[in-house]
This record gives structure tokens, C-alpha cells and sequence, in this order.
């Protein structure tokens, strides 16, 4: 990004969890001046070490001309920009543009953007692929939908931060689409947790069958990112079984509102599910792998192997 594409412009940003955090510092990093929130104001303070601007209520970047929101379902991004105090809260300014990240179902969308737009802001939905080490490998994908003028005006930004950018068209339809694209991502999850396991009981260790299919016409960039965490058991939280759930939900929910038979998603739902309620909640999704293992009758155990992502 240019040093013109960003001069006299103001720039906020609210939520800072895994993936907002790192989002907002590699926009600070492109030049990005940012003024962030987060309700948590501990977990925002580290990007002042980058140059951001913490301040104590989303209301403090109300007159701003673009604001970056990402939070983690519908309930909390309506709170934080149209409830008590919220970035869109009656009375004062209202922010030029607002971008949002998060993935929430079309309704809270839809209902969020004409409350902006009522309030004189326009809203742009901006879902993204990819994960908190995604952002830092350069390798996050953005699909937007909303206004075509106000996403030209935030392309630069967003493209500082990812590696492609899309416009969908108008209104909601990058939310359907990262929808769709979530329900996707459970669905591959635990059909390669099935095969990897399968692979193995029958004597292939997981490093070996999945270095083949890596490299094979089915390898992925995901089955190559989610390698070393099927290989060594490493459930570091990127995205949680409980979120992927929230997402399939959603799509689910789509899926029956649009009459779309979804029979092998429904099935992956119920194994998302079944993760979480065997407790693993506070993990990576890819202890999908063990849960497999498990109703296959053994133990699995780290292969203690070093195998790259891919990214």
C-alpha cells in the first residue's frame, strides 16, 4: 500500500482475537495508522508496540472514516456496533465506512447494514479464508460484498492483509459464500481424519499416507497446513470445534431456507458436535484425528516428525 492511499485517513479497528490481532498488525505493518478496541483492553495493548492507538470504547472511533470490525458470532457484533456504547450508537458521529470480517449469518448482516446505513455509514461484509498463521504467511483470501464504491475505497487495506481479494456484488452474498465455504472445511476435516486413520490402522504411518496425498491431484492447501497437526497431535487453537459448529449451523440453516439437501455436511455436523461434547472445546479442530482414532478402536499417538504446512 501506498503512503497516498492511506494519508489523512482515518482508520479504527474493533476485536482483537486470535485473528484480529493478527490482521490489525499487518495493516499496522503495511503503514496503516490504527486507532483499536477490544473488549478485553489487555489483548489489543501489545499493538501499541507496533504503532496502534488503543482506545477504550468502540464510540472513540465513531467519527472515523473507516472501521475494521471482527468479532465472533451474531450476538457480539450486533452488540458492539449497534447496542449501548456501540460503534454505530445513536447521537454523535457515525463512521464513513465500516468493514466487516466476522462470519455471521445474512439476517445479523443484513440487519446491522441498514441500521448503518440509516445512521449515514456504509457497510462492506468482508469474510476471510485462512487462520491467524494464514495472516502472518501472507496467504489470508477475502471475499467482500456491499457497496462497490466503498470497496474500492477499502480494497488497498484489505489487500495489505491478504493475498487475494474478491467483490461478490451487493448485499450479503460474501457471507453466504463464507458459509459455505466453512461447512466445506468441516466436511474435509473429518473425511481426512477418516482416511488418515484408516491409512494407519491399516499400517501406513500418518506422515507417509499424508505426504502422498499432499502431493497427489487431492493434496490441498489445506490438507498441507492441517498436516503437522494430524502428524504430532499439535491442537493449538487456529479455530475451535465450537466455531466450526456455529458455522455449520449457519449453513445448515441456509441449506434449509434455500431447500438444499446437504446429507454429508449434517453428517459432519454431528461429528463436530460429538468432539465437543467429549470436551474438546478450548482446541484446534484437527483433534477431529482423535476422535477418529478413537472410534477406531485404538490410541493415537504424536509421530514426533517434522513436516511443513504448505504456507
Amino acid at each position: 500500500m501506498a503512503d497516498t492511499d492511506i494519508k489523512g485517513t482515518s482508520v479504527g479497528w474493533i476485536g482483537t482475537g486470535r485473528m484480529g490481532f493478527a490482521m490489525a498488525k499487518r495493516m499496522l505493518e503495511a503503514g496503516v495508522e490504527l486507532s483499536v478496541w477490544n473488549r478485553t483492553k489487555d489483548k489489543a495493548q501489545p499493538l501499541a508496540e507496533f504503532g496502534a492507538t488503543i482506545v477504550d470504547s468502540p464510540r472513540d472511533l465513531a467519527g472515523f472514516d473507516i472501521v475494521f470490525t471482527i468479532t465472533s458470532n451474531d450476538a457480539v457484533f450486533t452488540e458492539v456496533t449497534t447496542g449501548e456504547g456501540g460503534l454505530l450508537a445513536e447521537g454523535g458521529p457515525n463512521p464513513a465506512i465500516m468493514v466487516d470480517f466476522t462470519t455471521i449469518s445474512e439476517a445479523a448482516s443484513k440487519n446491522v447494514r441498514e441500521i448503518a446505513k440509516a445512521r449515514g455509514t456504509i457497510m462492506v461484509d468482508a469474510p476471510v479464508s485462512g487462520n491467524d498463521r494464514a495472516v502472518e504467511a501472507g496467504a489470508l483470501s477475502i471475499i467482500a460484498s456491499g457497496d462497490k464504491s466503498a470497496f474500492d475505497t477499502v480494497e488497498p487495506y484489505l489487500a495489505a492483509i491478504s493475498r487475494s481479494v474478491s467483490y461478490g456484488g451487493e448485499g450479503e452474498k460474501a457471507r453466504l459464500v463464507k458459509i459455505c465455504h466453512n461447512v466445506y472445511l468441516g466436511i474435509v476435516a473429518q473425511a481426512l481424519a477418516e482416511v488418515t486413520v484408516l491409512a494407519e490402522k491399516g499400517g501406513v504411518s500418518r506422515h507417509a499416507f499424508l505426504g502422498f496425498l499432499n502431493n497427489s491431484v487431492m493434496g490441498s492447501t489445506f490438507s498441507a497446513y492441517k498436516t503437522p497437526a494430524y502428524v504430532n497431535l499439535d491442537f493449538t487453537p487456529t479455530f475451535t470445534p465450537v466455531l466450526l459448529r456455529k458455522d455449520m449451523d449457519l449453513g445448515l440453516g441456509a441449506a434449509r431456507e434455500l431447500g438444499v439437501s446437504m446429507p454429508v455436511a449434517s453428517a459432519a455436523r454431528e461429528c463436530v458436535q460429538t468432539l465437543i461434547g467429549h470436551g474438546y472445546t478450548d482446541v484446534d479442530f484437527a483433534a477431529l484425528i482423535e476422535q477418529a482414532a478413537k472410534n477406531a478402536g485404538y490410541e493415537i499417538k504424536s509421530e514426533e516428525v517434522e513436516v511443513g504446512t504448505g504456507l
